[in-house]
């Protein structure tokens, strides 16, 4: 017994910070219903995208002419569209595309908020002046507005609806992270670091950006449903992925013209982007009582 615990103890000793960390967080989330549901939508829409040719009975492409406007059935679990597609396979495929747009908009918002926001929120005056003001305008209008007329200028395709969104997700990360800044860069570690010779792009990176990514981790979070949502509005409006492609929201387009009579077209789209939303705002809510310090302390 003492052995096994002996090695138990060294197993944890060397296991690396961040991995225990990260396994504290997933076993709150876990605990906590409304996060675990989220936790495992999230997970089994990575694992439908990454498993999409192998679920998918049929193509998402292919066109029977023949069975179109079908209903649920053996051979098509949601029905098929006008063309004759199986709606659950394009819903499978579709699932690719969700992530895609997520992925690549948290890859730009990210890193653009929280340099914005570390940059204005360390130097303050001018530069912080200057960097807010350009905040502010973006911030002036609508999201989704915004992002209509981005779309607007480049042209509606995916890629450039991407784009958009990207260009309109960034200040409230930088807001955030600005708000953040200003709370540390007086703090005792922040001076001994000046009086050490540390360059502001080297304090900036190495004390402050750390201390700032709870906070944004959570709001990329939670902003993901937004992002979502305001990507299936551009796919509604054909501003977004075009046809053919799988997306919920141009699916949702192509199908309103039949809801009457053919309800699963929009039904079936329209509960995958609730229930995706749904899970991401419910895990961004269990992420922050996660690495709500008050809550680290109690466990």
């Amino acid at each position: 017994m003492d052995q096994s615990q002996s090695l138990s103890s060294q197993t944890g000793r060397t296991r690396p910070q961040w991995m225990q960390a990260s396994l504290n967080i997933v076993t709150y989330l876990a605990r906590k219903p409304t996060s675990a549901f989220g936790l495992v939508v999230l997970a089994l829409l990575i694992l439908v995208a990454l498993t999409a040719p192998i679920l998918a009975p049929h193509s998402p492409y292919a066109q029977d002419l023949q069975n179109t406007l079908q209903p649920p059935s053996m051979g098509h679990l949601f029905g098929t569209d006008e063309l004759g597609r199986d709606i659950f396979s394009r819903l499978v495929y579709g699932a690719r595309i969700t992530l895609t747009i997520i992925f690549l908009v948290t890859i730009v918002v990210g890193p653009i908020g929280l340099f914005v926001g570390t940059v204005a929120g360390y130097f303050g005056g001018r530069v912080d002046m200057i960097l807010m003001r350009i905040t502010d305008i973006f911030l002036s209008f609508p999201s989704l507005i915004l992002s209509l007329a981005f779309v607007a200028a480049l042209g509606p395709s995916l890629n450039n609806a991407i784009i958009a969104i990207s260009l309109t997700a960034w200040p409230p990360i930088a807001r955030l992270a600005r708000a953040e800044t200003m709370t540390f860069r007086s703090a005792d570690y922040i001076a001994a670091a000046r009086l050490q010779g540390a360059s502001p792009a080297r304090i900036i990176w190495r004390s402050i950006v750390p201390m700032c990514l709870p906070s944004v981790l959570i709001r990329l979070t939670l902003n993901m449903a937004t992002v979502i949502l305001t990507a299936a509005g551009l796919g509604f409006l054909g501003l977004g992925a075009q046809p053919p492609m799988p997306e919920w929201g141009a699916m949702i387009a192509t199908g309103r013209r039949y809801m009457i009579d053919s309800w699963w077209l929009v039904t079936f789209p329209g509960l995958a982007i609730l229930c995706v939303s749904l899970a991401f705002n419910l895990l961004g809510d269990g992420l922050r009582d996660a690495l709500d310090p008050k809550q680290m302390n109690r466990r």
